[in-house]
C-alpha cells in the first residue's frame, strides 16, 4: 500500500540540464535496470522505509539519489529527479518544526536529528538553489495544484486497463490518476486565475497558495511538462468516487462564473472542490 500522498512534479526536457546531467539521465534513460514507472512510487516509499527503521532511524540518505521519473513525448526526452534526499530534508525540517522538541526526539532521537540538520546546512552553504522538481502533499490534493491543468487533460486507469495512447506512459500503476500539460499551458492558467482572484476573492491565503505555485512553475524551463499525480491518495477513493472527481473542472468553472458575474454558480462549484477533499482529508484522523 502506497502512502496517502499526492505529488506535483515538473519534467524538464533533457536540453534544460548540464552537460554532464544530460549524458548521466540519457544513459540512465536507456537502463533496463532503473525503476519503471509502475513501480517507482513503490521503490520509493521502500528506500524511506528502510532509512526510517533503522536503529536509529536514518530522516535522510546519505547521497543524493540517481533516480527520475522519465516522460517520452515527440522524441524527447523528459526528467523529473527523484531528488529524495533533498526533499527528505526539507520534510524532516518540516515535520521537528510542527512538533514539540520532546516529542520530536521520540520519532528520531536528538543527536540524529541534530547531524541531519548539521548535513543539510553544510549542503545549503555551498547550494544556491534548493528547487524542487517534485512538491508532495499528504491525505490530499490542495485546491491551487488543480489550477494548471485543464479537464481534457485527465489521464484515469483503473485496475486491470491499459494506459491511453498519446500519453507520454508506456507503463503506469495498475490504478492511478495523472493530469499533465505543458508550462506554458499550466503558467498561463495560473496567471488567469490570479487575475481573477485579485480581482473579485478577498481571500489572501487564497491569492497566496496559488501565487506560490506559479513561482514554482517559473523556476524551471519553459517548454517543461507539469504533472499531477493522485499516488497513494486513490487508494482512499473507489473507482465510482474517483470517475467522479472531476475537480479541475470545477475549480476552473468556479474562476469562469467570478470572473462572468455568475457568483452562485462560483460559488457552487467550488464548494463542490473543497467538500470532496474536507472529507478525503478527514481521513487522516479516522480510526
Amino acid at each position: 500500500m502506497l502512502p496517502y500522498a499526492a505529488y506535483l512534479r515538473v519534467y524538464e526536457p533533457l536540453s534544460a540540464f548540464s552537460e554532464q546531467d544530460r549524458l548521466r539521465w540519457n544513459a540512465y534513460a536507456q537502463n533496463p535496470r532503473r525503476p519503471r514507472r509502475a513501480g517507482a512510487l513503490e521503490v520509493e516509499h521502500e528506500e524511506a522505509v528502510r532509512r526510517l527503521l533503522r536503529v536509529p532511524p536514518v530522516p535522510a540518505p546519505a547521497a543524493e539519489s540517481h533516480n527520475a521519473y522519465l516522460r517520452r513525448v515527440d522524441g524527447v526526452l523528459y526528467v523529473c529527479p527523484w531528488q529524495s534526499r533533498l526533499r527528505s530534508w526539507l520534510a524532516f525540517a518540516s515535520f521537528r518544526g510542527s512538533l514539540p522538541t520532546k516529542l520530536a526526539n521520540r520519532f528520531v532521537p536528538a543527536p540524529v536529528a541534530e547531524a541531519t540538520a548539521d548535513e543539510f546546512d553544510a549542503f545549503k552553504r555551498g547550494e544556491p538553489s534548493l528547487r524542487m522538481h517534485i512538491m508532495t502533499s499528504t491525505w490530499h490534493v490542495p485546491t491551487p495544484w488543480f489550477v494548471p491543468f485543464d479537464s481534457a487533460e485527465r489521464w484515469l486507469v483503473l485496475r486491470g486497463e491499459q494506459p491511453e495512447a498519446g500519453t507520454g506512459v508506456t507503463m503506469a500503476p495498475a490504478r492511478n490518476m495523472l493530469y499533465v500539460t505543458s508550462m506554458a499551458q499550466a503558467r498561463k492558467r495560473v496567471a488567469r486565475a490570479l487575475v481573477v482572484i485579485r480581482r473579485h476573492v478577498g481571500d489572501i491565503d487564497t491569492l497566496t497558495d496559488v501565487e506560490e505555485v506559479g513561482r514554482w512553475l517559473e523556476e524551471f524551463h519553459p517548454h517543461s511538462l507539469v504533472e499531477l499525480d493522485y499516488g497513494g491518495i486513490v487508494h482512499l477513493m473507489d473507482d465510482e468516487t474517483l470517475q467522479a472527481d472531476q475537480s479541475v473542472a470545477e475549480l476552473a468553472a468556479a474562476l469562469t462564473g467570478l470572473d462572468n458575474g455568475q457568483e452562485e454558480l462560483a460559488f457552487a462549484m467550488y464548494q463542490r472542490v473543497i467538500l470532496r477533499w474536507r472529507s478525503v482529508q478527514s481521513l487522516e484522523s479516522a480510526n
